[in-house]
């Protein structure tokens, strides 16, 4: 078990919150959500995916999960929200997601790792650290944070790491607004670092056209953060490393609030738990990418 003591390591909060998130998005690319929303009415793989995660707003429009999501084209969000309340209440959609949840979880990592007792510890560890987060400017965060905690441990410690997720990803809008990014070029240059979804993946599910990619790309290079190949420039890597930087600084109330000792074994733990998952298959192969 590693430890340290005093303040918290550079990024420690980053480090301990990314497999949690690893973790908590299994669910969206599960087969059990398809079908718990199915068996509701909802068939259409983006209403699937807005619902289950603004159903904790309660019965809302289009604009308040827009301005949230942020990197959504609006246009696509209006053709589910608010119909898709018509269909399947919040309440019904929040109780499928987790039914999906507690199959997705057990069919990736198994019932004995379900039951141990690092899946307590971790489900304990996570809902200490979301006790250090703020709802102040954070709709997601403050909308999941008045859902009841689950009993069981695997179901609380991905509660927790939604928590943390939509913490964090609200502290991440605001620095996305301070440099100047709109949801486009958040996306895209996200996507040139290597680490944000492939184009086929941004028209899929953010419903942008190539045309509107092809457009923020210019844009970006027009401001020098992106070359003719659509790699990010040095200035472009400075600018999203500073956006990752001042995120952090935003996030980390909830890591200061567990603790040097508890976010280093959280870390260990929730690392083993989403190195389980992407072993299993949880995510598609083509998803990442920066084309």
């Amino acid at each position: 078990m590693t430890s340290f003591d005093g303040a918290l390591p550079e990024q420690a909060g980053r480090h301990c919150q990314l497999p949690l998130n690893t973790l908590h998005a299994t669910v969206y690319f599960s087969p059990e959500i398809v079908r718990e929303m199915g068996a509701l009415g909802i068939e259409d793989f983006t209403a699937i995916n807005l619902a289950s995660r603004s159903a904790a707003f309660g019965r809302v429009g289009a604009g308040p999960v827009t301005a949230a999501f942020y990197n959504y084209k609006h246009e696509l969000i209006a053709r589910h929200v608010p119909g898709v309340w018509d269909l399947a209440s919040p309440e019904d959609v929040l109780a499928a997601r987790l039914r999906a949840v507690d199959s997705t979880l057990r069919r990736l990592l198994g019932e004995d790792a379900i039951a141990s007792a690092g899946m307590a510890e971790a489900a304990e560890l996570a809902l200490r650290a979301a006790e250090g987060c703020s709802r102040g400017g954070r709709p997601l965060y403050s909308a999941h944070a008045g859902l009841p905690v689950p009993e069981a441990p695997h179901l609380a410690l991905w509660h927790a790491a939604t928590l943390l997720r939509e913490h964090r990803g609200d502290g991440h809008v605001m620095a996305l607004v301070r440099a100047g990014l709109d949801p486009v070029e958040a996306l895209v240059s996200h996507s040139a670092t290597g680490g944000g979804m492939s184009d086929k993946w941004l028209t899929g599910t953010r419903a942008w056209t190539a045309e509107e990619l092809h457009a923020g790309r210019e844009r970006l290079r027009v401001r020098g953060l992106l070359d003719e190949a659509g790699k990010l420039t040095e200035a472009g890597t400075a600018l999203r490393d500073e956006l990752e930087a001042e995120t952090d600084r935003l996030d980390i109330a909830p890591y200061e609030h567990l603790g040097a000792a508890g976010v280093a074994r959280l870390t260990e733990l929730g690392r083993g738990f989403a190195k389980a998952v992407v072993a299993a298959g949880a995510f598609p192969a083509d998803l990442l990418g920066n084309g």
